[in-house]
């Protein structure tokens, strides 16, 4: 069994907050460099260029690419073999955050209580941290800052068996179309399909951390990613909501195997930052 100090987790988390925040990772920006060539929209392009630019400095300046620096998602790949001492690992992952965020300097945007006490918490935390059990001694972390602008255009629907494949494309697509500009496009979407209520919607938010042009390993699914993804560029929303042929950088879909009676579906939509880091321990 291999042992993995906490304090250690934190330094991790820590590091990763600031960097997710402040540095673009190197696949958006070539992304982004390819959409440019190919968005045929000058307004579009414009934008395409103004977000480039924009990642330099926040890279040189070591400032946020976006002043919504999210609410800290964190997914683990824990290995079975591994074993977390000296202290809670929540404890430990939220250490992390509120140094990373208070040191980094990056805006905090957690309300303790969501009904009854809207003061915010100061540090950014808590977080949300997802563990995934897989074979092995080695750990691999994910930080994902989830913006509100973003996440507020998302959605979940309990469909019918009956509405099969095409009532989930219309679904996706009209959740994107309907979104517009709000969530600062080009985006990424995630999708869910299956599971239950709540884990279909962890499956939408697991999808968007995927690679770019990372198809899904059923080849019927990966041809959904693909068309579902060239409908969606066709609305003319573009960079910004402002008109073009760049609407969504990509878009993921992720399964999990379903009750007869029910059909799940759920749209995660990332914002044109896709901030995301990993390290692997």
């Amino acid at each position: 069994m291999r042992e993995i100090q906490v304090n250690e987790i934190s330094k991790i988390i820590k590091k990763l907050s600031m960097e997710a925040s402040t540095i673009a990772n190197d696949q958006l920006i070539k992304k982004i460099k390819e959409s440019e060539k190919i968005e045929k929209s000058s307004v579009g392009k414009a934008v395409l260029k103004q977000l480039l630019e924009n990642f330099k400095i926040s890279k040189t300046d070591k400032t946020p690419i976006c002043q919504d620096t999210g609410f800290t998602v964190v997914f683990m790949e824990v290995g079975q073999e591994v074993s977390f001492v000296g202290g809670s690992l929540q404890d430990a992952v939220n250490k992390g955050v509120s140094e990373g965020y208070t040191e980094g300097y990056l805006r905090k945007s957690i309300i303790k209580d969501p009904i009854t006490n809207p003061k915010n918490t100061g540090n950014n935390t808590p977080s949300i941290l997802h563990t995934d059990i897989v074979p092995g001694d080695k750990v691999k972390i994910t930080l994902l800052p989830k913006g509100g602008g973003s996440e507020n255009m998302s959605r979940i629907k309990m469909m019918k068996p009956a509405d099969g494949v095409e009532g989930i494309k219309n679904f996706v697509i009209e959740t994107v179309k309907n979104a517009g500009g709000n969530p600062c496009p080009p985006t990424v979407i995630g999708v869910g399909i299956g599971g239950t209520f709540d884990y279909v919607a962890y499956l939408a938010k697991k999808a968007i951390m995927r690679d770019f042009g990372d198809r899904n390993k059923d080849k019927q699914i990966a041809k959904y990613e693909t068309e579902w993804l060239e409908e969606i560029n066709k609305f003319g929303i573009g960079p910004a909501g402002l008109g073009g042929k760049i609407t969504s950088l990509d878009l993921f879909i992720e399964v999990y195997p379903r009750h007869i009676a029910t059909y799940p579906v759920a749209v995660n939509i990332q914002c044109n930052a896709n901030r995301k880091k990993s390290i692997v321990i």
